[in-house]
This record gives structure tokens, sequence and C-alpha cells, in this order.
């Protein structure tokens, strides 16, 4: 059974589980966490707490965002009043508040992406998945769109994250061959799309490929 109630950003209702408890692995990962703060500090553990939430919604229902009764969970295993973790949630953008798709594609449009094609990644986005703007999810279920802001990996411009993975150096055709793996069902190994080492120059390396030692005399 669920409940709708009002989504402050877009005025629909969203329906919200009645109910929510951690599983088993969720436990076990919670209790990683909460070793790692002293007595009376536990607290500071609401943002990871929220990440293992989302997590298991993910796990279990295919779209991998907050409802309110997890949100009360977290705050209860903390020990916390429930505001305190509604205004963590809803402030930070990775927490998603409302249901996504499958593959949340988050999509950066900064500067250094915009300069480096962004908007060409965007368009590709829309064109396969038939989305018009922004936080919709396609008719399929399968993917929502998200704008965001700097993904902080700017050398390896564009970005676009799907879920937790960053896939880099993107351009319109390689954005539709990602999502059209995606949709089949396959998990594109992220990363640079040009074959770049980390934040290595287009091509490889150019600096510092040979050591000279001098001697004294």
């Amino acid at each position: 059974m669920a409940e709708n109630i009002g989504d402050g950003s877009t005025g629909e209702n969203i329906a919200q589980p009645a109910h929510f408890a951690f599983d088993d692995e969720s436990n076990a990962e919670i209790e990683k966490i909460l070793a790692k703060y002293p007595a009376g500090k536990q607290a500071s553990g609401s943002l990871p707490l929220l990440y293992v939430a989302q997590r298991q919604m993910g796990r279990q229902t295919g779209s991998a965002w907050v409802p309110r009764v997890a949100m009360d969970a977290v705050a209860h295993r903390l020990g916390m009043p429930p505001i305190r973790v509604y205004e963590v949630a809803t402030f930070y953008l990775m927490f998603n508040t409302t249901p996504i798709g499958r593959y949340h594609l988050q999509l950066c449009t900064t500067t250094p992406c915009w300069l480096r094609g962004s908007d060409d990644v965007v368009a590709a986005c829309r064109k396969f998945t038939g989305i018009k703007g922004w936080h919709e999810t396609s008719a399929d279920g399968l993917f929502t769109m998200t704008e965001v802001e700097c993904l902080g990996a700017c050398v390896n411009a564009p970005i676009l994250q799907v879920n937790d993975d960053f896939y880099e150096d993107m351009d319109a055709a390689r954005t539709g061959e990602l999502l059209d793996a995606l949709k089949r069902g396959e998990a594109p190994k992220p990363g640079s799309m040009i074959g770049r080492m980390t934040s290595a120059p287009e091509g490889g390396p150019n600096t510092l490929t040979t050591l000279h030692f001098q001697t004294a005399e």
C-alpha cells in the first residue's frame, strides 16, 4: 500500500511506499559504516546510510531513490529526528527523492563539458530516449535524464554519468552506442571512451616518458 504526497519541486503526486526496512545486505554495510564513527557521532552517518537506502531501492525495485519511509528508517537507525535526515536528503542532488528509471543519465553541461560538446551528448540522449526535458523518465521506464553541475572529471569532458559510473570523452555517436548497450542489458566498461589512461592527453602520455639520471663527477 502506498500514499501519494506532493513533490515540492514539481507539484506532482508521488506514490510513496508505506514501509521500508533495511535488508541483510544493507544491514551488514551499515554495521561497517557506523563502526567508523565515535560514540555519540552516529548522526554523521546520515549521508552514507542514505546511499545504502537508495541502492537497496535500486536492487529491490529497479529505481534507485529514497522514499520518505527510507529516510525515517535512517533516522531511527541513527537515533536522530527524521527532519534532520529530510534536510540532508533534499539538499544533495545525488539523492533521488522521486522514482527514476533503471539508468539515471546525469549530464554535465557546465563550461568545460559544454566547450567539449555536451550539447551533442544531451541531444543524443534526447533522441534515443524520447525525453524532452529534465527530470523526466522515458516511456519504457529505463532512462531518466538530469542536468547536473560539474562532475569533477573536466579533463576528459564531456562526461555522462550513468548511475554511479562515469563515461568520459563522449560524443553523439558514442552516446548512442552506450545507450543502446544499456537498453540491451549490457554494462559497458566506464571510463574514457577513446582509451585514455586516466587523465593522459589524447594519444597517450607525451612527457616524462623516459628517465635521465645525472651522476656526480
